[in-house]
């Protein structure tokens, strides 16, 4: 397990506006963070970064107990949405260095929406960009996003969403077996550095 920095900063707002669009993409607003997952959730723009080491494990991450939705569930190494006026790519990298403390050179795989309920809470309803990317320098997860990390073998995640599919985050679930069946090539190519 990697340690949490200390001190860390706070980087997640509930009234951060998120960026709603449809599903081509196209801009159609911007509502504060909780309320955009309110009920069964707006249409936003959100990313998934999927960080891999130098000895090709992936970093997951144990979501932190207060977040609003999916606290303590297991989820891929960072995700997040992009503010206004801010790119996909240019969130991805902040949000990158804010919750793991590393820089990285992404490579995007694909987007796709989806939407997930948590109970009588709310919903993630995302057009999700999913990113894949490597580091050799040890992670320094930010507490106040992340609870606990870990690098795993791939074939250690693919049995552990077969066999124990409820610790882990719906998004999670739809993009790790997308990324083996039809973007493995690419991962192999990005740690093939």
């Amino acid at each position: 397990m990697a340690e949490s920095a200390d001190n860390a900063p706070v980087v997640s707002f509930d009234d951060e506006p998120l960026i709603l669009v449809d599903s081509d993409d196209n801009v159609l607003g911007y509502r504060p963070k909780a309320e955009a997952h309110e009920g069964d959730g707006v249409l936003h723009r959100a990313f998934s970064i999927f960080l891999f080491d130098d000895a090709g494990n992936i970093w997951l991450q144990q979501r932190a107990p207060g977040k609003q939705l999916w606290g303590g569930y297991w989820a891929n190494s960072c995700c997040s949405h992009p503010r206004r006026g801010e790119t996909v790519d240019a969130a991805a990298a902040r949000r990158l260095r804010e919750e793991l403390g590393v820089e990285a050179e992404m490579t995007f795989l694909y987007r796709f929406e989806y939407h997930a309920r948590f109970g009588d809470i709310g919903s993630e309803h995302e057009l999700c960009s999913v990113y894949v990317a490597r580091s050799a320098t040890p992670i320094a997860t930010n507490p106040n996003e992340i609870a606990a990390s870990e690098a795993i073998a791939p074939a250690t995640l693919d049995r552990e969403l077969e066999t124990n599919p409820s610790s882990y985050t719906p998004w999670l679930q739809l993009e790790w077996p997308r990324i083996r069946n039809e973007h493995w090539s690419t991962v192999e190519r990005v740690l093939a550095g």
